[in-house]
């Protein structure tokens, strides 16, 4: 590595690898112990995607919390000390997104709720689960396996961009890379975790789905001209840059475990 960029890049790699380190073992040690501390973390980080979508699509300051609101009810539904299932939970989701989107007159805000309240939702549902837990941690390795093998790969190969006007540093090689790292993980830690084979098969397109959130949230910055969501987190930008791949693949599991598909 040469160059007076390099020692700037590593150092950031070193932060961004060492707070990925940290969130990675809070939202474990959250799965795994569950109750108030797994609903507060949850709940918290769906506020703040709320915050950060919010402000990219920079909405005045009464809509955002009337939509902040109407999340908020919908995650203190899943309180855990209510006992209230999550089934009760996702239509007032719905309800309160549409609600919201009809006085605000801004659609964009309403898919927002449902952006950052239908992933958190999934993790509920998924948690609950019988072998819940290995189930929720699998789902969250697979997309940390995604975003490691397609950075390592495309940093390695490069090649031609996969999609240059929403990210010009994504590349095609990163895709495949993301795809064979997250069909490795997830197939070797399935047996390990007990999760259905079926599941575990399923585990390349789940790395596409990913990697389609990341697409995304790109698009949106770009739209908003910003670099970042926002910047919680050292290293990674707001709490969008962060889950922006967990939030299709959690509700895609929670919809296949709910609805039995495979």
């Amino acid at each position: 590595m040469t160059g007076p960029g390099a020692p700037r890049k590593a150092s950031e790699l070193a932060l961004r690898t060492a707070t990925g380190l940290v969130l990675g073992a809070v939202a474990i040690a959250a799965i795994v112990l569950g109750g108030d501390l797994f609903w507060v973390l949850l709940s918290a980080a769906a506020l703040v995607m709320l915050t950060e979508w919010a402000a990219m699509i920079r909405v005045e300051r009464w809509r955002r919390w009337l939509a902040l609101i109407g999340l908020g009810i919908a995650l203190l539904l899943e309180q855990p000390h209510l006992e209230v299932p999550v089934v009760a939970a996702l239509p007032w989701l719905i309800g309160a997104s549409l609600l919201v989107g009809l006085i605000t007159r801004r659609a964009r805000l309403a898919l927002g709720m449902l952006y950052a309240g239908l992933p958190v939702l999934a993790l509920f549902f998924l948690r609950d689960q019988y072998d819940g837990v290995a189930l929720s941690i699998w789902a969250l390795i697979v997309v940390i396996a995604t975003d490691i093998g397609a950075y390592f790969t495309g940093r390695a190969i490069g090649g031609p961009k996969l999609a240059p006007a929403l990210s010009p540093n994504k590349t095609w090689a990163g895709l495949i890379g993301g795809i064979v790292a997250a069909s490795l993980v997830g197939l070797g830690l399935g047996h390990v975790f007990h999760v259905p084979q079926a599941l575990t098969a399923f585990s390349g397109v789940l790395a596409i789905a990913a990697q389609a959130g990341d697409l995304y949230e790109s698009a949106m910055k770009r739209r908003a001209g910003v670099k970042d969501s926002g910047h919680v987190l050292p290293g990674h930008g707001g709490v969008m840059d962060r889950l922006d791949g967990m939030v299709p693949v959690v509700t895609i599991v929670a919809l296949i475990v709910l609805t039995g598909m495979l």
